[in-house]
C-alpha cells in the first residue's frame, strides 16, 4: 500500500482554492476511481493521465488507484489537475522519489501523448496559491509569460517526461520563468478625430471625470460611436491590483495576448446587437464563464445600437450596474464574477434612422415603442443623457480650429478624480458614481440653493428618488472638473442638465 500527496487549484469564477490531490495504490483488482465532486473533465482525467504515462515510457501501476481531490466538498472543473494527478500516482508507485514536489503547485492539461497542454485562468489560480502561502508552480510551457505576473517562483514544462525527469535529478529539463514582458501601449482613437458636438464632448469628459453611465441619442453619423470609442483614452491606466484583476478576469476567459498579458489600461467591451444574454451577462451550465460585463470589469461597456438588444438582455445589466458584480447561479453552485464596469448607450431616435427629423417616417407611436425597449428601470441607473444633434455641416468644411485632443481631457479627468479620491479617502469608494446616495447626502449638505432645481424637478416628476442622488453626484463631479471643494447652483444646474436629456 503506497499513499503520495500533491498541491493542484481549483477555480470558482475568479477566486482560486488550494486543493490537495492524493493518490492511494493497494492490492485488488486493477482500476482506477477519482473522487472528490469533480465535473466530467476531472473524472476522465484517469483515462487521459494512464495514456499519457504510458506514451511517456513508463508502466501504469496494475493495482487498485484511488484519486482524491480535497476539500472533497468544494466543486472542481477542467483538466487542470491533470499534471498533480499524475505525479501523485507515480510518486505512490516510487517511479519519482516519494515527497519530490513538495509544496510545489501543478498546474496543467495532459495529452494522450504526454504533452502539456495550457489551461485557462492560470493567473487567478497561481495568486490563489500565492495566498495560501506557496512559493513555487510548474505550469504548461504555454502559459508561462502569463503565471510570470503571479511572482510566484515559475517553470514551464511541454512533456510529462521532462517534468519526470526534473524531479528525478536532471534539473535542466523545465523552462524558467521569463521576465515580466512590459505592456505594449495600445493604439487609442483621440479626441481630435471628433469634429463638433461641443455638448457632447463636454459630457463625455463629466462621465469620465467621475465614473458616470451615459447614454447617447442621436441619428445616425452624428459621432455617437465615435465619442464612446475615445472614452478609454480619457480615463487613467489601472493601477497595479486593478490590472491583476482585470487580467484574471480575461484569463479565466482565454483571452489574453500571450506576448504582453498584462492589461493596464481600462478595457473597452463592445457586444453585437444579437449577443445573447449569457454573452452579455455571462453563463454556461457545466463550465461558467464570464461575459462581456465583466470582461468590461474597470473599463468601458458600450452597447451601440442599444433598442436592438434583446430586452431581457438589456434588463439583466441592471443588477450589475447596482453591486459592481453578477453572480450566476446553476443546479452545480453559484459563481460570481466582478462586474465595475462603466456603461454607454447609444441609440437612434427611431426605426428608420433618419438623419434629419423633418425626413422621419416614423410615427410618434413607433418612435416611442422603439426607444421604449430601453427600459425605465435600466434608464434611471443611468446618469448622463444628451441629445447629439445632426453633425454641423461647418465643423466639416471649415478646418482653421483643430478639436481638442484627448490628452489634456485626461489630465483635467485625471485631477478631477484625485479630488474625489480624496473626498472619499475614508471610504471603500473612489469615484462620486459608486458612493450611495445617504453617503453623498452626508458628505454634502447642499444649501437651498442649490437644491431648489433639484426638488422642483423631483416634484413635477422629471426626477425619482435614484435621480436625485445621481443629479448630487454629477454635481460633485462637476465641481471637481472647476476645482471647487463644493458645488456651488452653476454645477447643479449643469448636473441637472445632463441628467435630465429630452431624447428618452
Amino acid at each position: 500500500m503506497s499513499l503520495a500527496r500533491t498541491w493542484s487549484v481549483a477555480l470558482d469564477g475568479v477566486t482560486g482554492h488550494l486543493v490537495q490531490v492524493e493518490a492511494h495504490l493497494a492490492g485488488g483488482l486493477p482500476g482506477t476511481l477519482v473522487i472528490g465532486l469533480g465535473d466530467a473533465a476531472v473524472y476522465q482525467a484517469r483515462d487521459r493521465v494512464r495514456a499519457a504515462v504510458i506514451n511517456s515510457g513508463h508502466k501504469w501501476p496494475d493495482l487498485r488507484i484511488t484519486l482524491a481531490l480535497s476539500p472533497a466538498a468544494l466543486p472542481k472543473k477542467g483538466a487542470g489537475f491533470d499534471l498533480a494527478l499524475a505525479i501523485a500516482v507515480l510518486e505512490a508507485a516510487e517511479v519519482v522519489p516519494r515527497g519530490r514536489a513538495g509544496d510545489t503547485v501543478l498546474i496543467g492539461e495532459l495529452g494522450l501523448d504526454g504533452g502539456i497542454r495550457p489551461v485557462r485562468g492560470v493567473l487567478p489560480l497561481l495568486l490563489a496559491a500565492r495566498a495560501s502561502g506557496r512559493r513555487r508552480a510548474i505550469v504548461p510551457l504555454a502559459n508561462l509569460t502569463e503565471a510570470a505576473l503571479s511572482g510566484l517562483d515559475v517553470q514551464g514544462v511541454a512533456e510529462l517526461a521532462d517534468l519526470l525527469a526534473h524531479l528525478n535529478g536532471e534539473s535542466d529539463r523545465l523552462v524558467d520563468c521569463p521576465p515580466v514582458p512590459v505592456p505594449r501601449p495600445p493604439r487609442i482613437a483621440d479626441m481630435s478625430e471628433v469634429l463638433g458636438q461641443p455638448e457632447a464632448r463636454a459630457a463625455l469628459e463629466v462621465a469620465a471625470a467621475g465614473g458616470h453611465h451615459l447614454a447617447m441619442i442621436g441619428p445616425p453619423g452624428s459621432g455617437k460611436t465615435m465619442l464612446a470609442t475615445r472614452l478609454p483614452g480619457l480615463l487613467p491606466g489601472l493601477d497595479a491590483a486593478q490590472s491583476l484583476e482585470v487580467t484574471a478576469v480575461h484569463s479565466v476567459a482565454g483571452g489574453l495576448d500571450d506576448e504582453t498579458p498584462l492589461i493596464t489600461r481600462p478595457p473597452f467591451v463592445d457586444p453585437h446587437h444579437t449577443a445573447s444574454l449569457a454573452a452579455v451577462i455571462g453563463g454556461g451550465s457545466s463550465l461558467i464563464r464570464p461575459g462581456s460585463v465583466s470582461l468590461a470589469h474597470r473599463g468601458v461597456l458600450f452597447m451601440d445600437e442599444a433598442p436592438e438588444f434583446k430586452p431581457t438582455v438589456l434588463d439583466g445589466l441592471r443588477q450589475p450596474l447596482e453591486s459592481g458584480g453578477v453572480m450566476l447561479a446553476r443546479a452545480s453552485g453559484a459563481v460570481r464574477f466582478p462586474a465595475r464596469f462603466q456603461l454607454v448607450i447609444a441609440a437612434n431616435p427611431c426605426p428608420c434612422a433618419a438623419a434629419r427629423d423633418v425626413d422621419c417616417t416614423c410615427a410618434s407611436g413607433i418612435r416611442r415603442r422603439y426607444l421604449s425597449r430601453i427600459s425605465g428601470p435600466l434608464l434611471d441607473r443611468i446618469d448622463i443623457r444628451v441629445d447629439i444633434p445632426p453633425l454641423d455641416p461647418a465643423s466639416l468644411t471649415q478646418s482653421a480650429e483643430k478639436p481638442e485632443a484627448s490628452a489634456p481631457i485626461a489630465e483635467r479627468v485625471l485631477v478631477a478624480r484625485e479630488r474625489a479620491a480624496y473626498r472619499w479617502r475614508s471610504t471603500p469608494w473612489r469615484l462620486n458614481a459608486e458612493a450611495p446616495g445617504p453617503v453623498v447626502r452626508r458628505q454634502w449638505r447642499a444649501g437651498r440653493s442649490e437644491t431648489e432645481l433639484v426638488e422642483r424637478a423631483v416634484r413635477t416628476g422629471r426626477l425619482t428618488g435614484r435621480g436625485f442622488d445621481r443629479v448630487l453626484r454629477l454635481a460633485l463631479t462637476s465641481a471637481d472638473l472647476a476645482g471647487r471643494e463644493i458645488p456651488n447652483r452653476g454645477d447643479v444646474g449643469r448636473a441637472l442638465a445632463l441628467r435630465c436629456g429630452e431624447g428618452l
